[in-house]
């Protein structure tokens, strides 16, 4: 007889038959531009059907049908608006309404949504909706259409996702309710973007915040497998808005993920990879779309080789405040000096690139915002700097991949790219782990540099 084995995984138990697993843990979030109307909600059930490891789905609000739709969350941000400023927003609702009332109809579905969406509405006119339980209906609405139309139950967010007094995610709460709500095998639908306090105050996450909620559901339950379904086939090798069909990277390591998603790429919320990270739970990026594509893989552990490069983003609008004082070098205890007043005007630094005299810090304008002046006087007079300069505009451009730093070809191919480009480099840094060169150039160069940069390193891929 062939020997069972039995294992501990997280979720539940793991049994080993021949060396293969034979229960599985996915879970599978899907965004709002996979729940617009009829056509993707079929798509989404061929999608989970098609995998009955697909125990557990968060999805987000309805996206846009078309361009000129707007996403169900800013229309719920924007009623939001109008009654703080105490605006008629009919209208607004009006549209909320048909776009929920009419998923429902084109999909044959039971759920009293009017009924709900009244009383909702009755709460709002009567004062007792917060701004994020308004915003939370979003998620939660689609995924009670969700829940139905799969036949999976709903559980709402509010159960399962805890937030500490500070704010921040109490994943040991999250880990015992979800442990207690979804039992083995359990099928469920939860809605992703919102928790709540333990009064049962409504909190919501940060925008693109259904990641996060599938990323702490697949931590806390020891998932197998994140799938986030979007609308692209994976992360690209650069913005689409700026490069014609840049190619996916098929697998990615989760700090290469990270740094990406931080400089602007924007297919999953860089918050995502905390919660799994150390459980080493990898993610998959799909397309909705085209479900047989391969997507991007990422995790720790590469199946197979890569090019050095892992991909390029950016983001605009930064500030470099310049210090200059003489023999900077031998007083001991400035730069502490000089980042304790950027704390006291509550400002997050991005880099701090130093020289011998100079120290010079990142940030971004709309951090500093008309504090500006203010902040060069207090630099200036508390530290007894010779000389304080700024420049505005400036555009930051990441190019990440393992062990590119140490590749002279690499290197070389950046900068002869830019300069045959006639783009003038304003700033150089990297990280101290050598996985990304970050490259700093004026607003007005961006789109042309990250064009440039993904033509120029396309044999590097």
């Amino acid at each position: 007889m062939e020997k069972l084995q039995v294992i501990v995984h997280g979720f539940g138990v793991r049994l080993l038959y021949k060396g293969r697993v034979a229960k599985m843990l996915t879970v599978a979030k899907f965004g709002g531009s996979s729940l617009s109307n009829r056509a993707q909600f079929e798509k989404v059930k061929g999608i989970v059907k098609d995998d009955d490891n697909r125990k557990i789905v968060v999805v987000s609000a309805l996206g846009k049908r078309e361009k000129s739709d707007s996403k169900m969350t800013d229309l719920l941000f924007l009623i939001a608006a109008h009654i703080k400023h105490d605006v008629n927003y009919d209208s607004l609702w009006d549209v909320i309404v048909s776009r929920f009332v009419s998923v429902k109809a084109e999909l044959k579905l039971n759920y009293d949504i009017e009924a709900d969406l009244a009383d909702l509405r009755r709460n709002l006119d009567a004062g007792k909706i917060t701004e994020d339980h308004l915003v939370s209906r979003g998620e939660y609405f689609t995924a009670k259409l969700v829940s139905e139309y799969l036949g999976y139950e709903f559980v709402d967010a509010r159960e399962v996702i805890a937030f500490k007094a500070n704010g921040d995610i109490d994943l040991d709460v999250c880990k015992e309710r979800l442990e207690k709500r979804i039992v083995e095998n359990s099928q469920v639908v939860v809605p992703g973007f919102y928790g709540a306090f333990v009064n049962g105050k409504i909190k919501l996450l940060n925008r693109g915040g259904s990641d996060i909620t599938a990323a702490i559901i697949a931590s806390c339950l020891g998932a197998d497998k994140y799938e986030n379904w979007t609308d692209v086939n994976g992360v690209l090798m650069a913005d689409p808005r700026i490069v014609d069909n840049p190619v996916p990277v098929a697998q990615l390591t989760y700090e290469e993920l990270s740094e990406l998603s931080y400089m602007g790429a924007n297919v999953l919320h860089e918050e995502t990879i905390y919660p799994i990270r150390g459980l080493n739970i990898p993610i998959h990026i799909k397309n909705t779309n085209d479900p047989t594509a391969t997507g991007t893989i990422i995790s720790d552990m590469m199946t197979e080789p890569r090019g050095e490069i892992a991909g390029i983003s950016g983001k605009q609008n930064f500030i470099a405040i310049n210090i200059f004082k003489n023999k900077m070098s031998t007083e001991v205890g400035f730069l502490k000096r000089t980042l304790a007043i950027f704390e006291r005007f509550h400002l997050n630094i991005e880099h701090v690139p130093t020289g011998i005299d100079h120290v010079g810090i990142i940030l971004a304008e709309k951090e500093v915002g008309d504090n500006l002046y203010d902040l060069i006087e207090a630099l200036q007079t508390e530290l007894g700097a010779d000389d304080v300069t700024y420049k505005e505009k400036l555009s930051l451009i990441t190019i990440v991949g393992r062990g590119i730093i140490a590749n002279a070809h690499v290197q070389g191919v950046v900068f002869s790219t830019l300069g045959n480009a006639q783009i003038r480099v304003q700033l150089i840094a990297q990280s101290p782990r050598e996985i990304n060169m970050i490259i700093g150039v004026h607003n007005d160069d961006y789109v042309r540099a990250i064009s440039s940069l993904y033509d120029g390193l396309t044999d590097i891929w």
